[in-house]
C-alpha cells in the first residue's frame, strides 16, 4: 500500500517529517489524481490540498473537494478504511474535504453494523 498526497507545489517533506516523506507519492492535478488511483488502487492515506492553480487554458482546475468528490461519488471504491489528512491553507475548502470525507466513511461504516 501507498501513501498519495496531491498537491500542486509542495512536496511531501514540506507538509511531513523527513521519514513519513518518504512514502508518498506525489499528484499534482485531479486528473493525475484519479488516473492514478485507477491505475494503483486506493492508497492507505491520502494527504488533499485544495487549491491545484489554473488548468492549461489559464482556468481554475479541478480542486482537491472535486478529487475528494469523485472518490466519493464516482470511484466505486470501499473507503471504510480510508485514512487522510488535509494540508490545504484553505480553511474554508479543508474543512468541506474533511465533513465530506469523515461523514461518508463514518456512515459506511455504520452500514457494516
Amino acid at each position: 500500500m501507498y501513501h498519495l498526497i496531491l498537491d500542486d507545489i509542495r512536496t511531501p517533506d514540506m507538509v511531513y517529517e523527513p521519514i513519513q516523506a518518504k512514502e508518498f507519492v506525489v499528484v499534482r492535478s485531479y486528473t493525475a489524481f484519479v488516473n492514478y488511483i485507477k491505475k494503483n488502487g486506493l492508497p492507505k492515506y491520502i494527504s488533499f490540498d485544495n487549491d491545484l492553480g489554473l488548468d492549461e487554458n489559464g482556468k481554475l482546475a479541478p480542486d482537491g473537494l472535486a478529487a475528494a468528490k469523485w472518490l466519493v461519488y464516482e470511484s466505486e471504491l470501499d473507503l471504510k478504511d480510508l485514512k487522510f489528512h488535509v494540508h490545504s491553507a484553505n480553511p474554508v475548502a479543508a474543512e468541506q474535504i474533511r465533513g465530506l470525507l469523515t461523514n461518508y466513511i463514518i456512515f459506511l461504516n455504520r452500514e457494516q453494523l
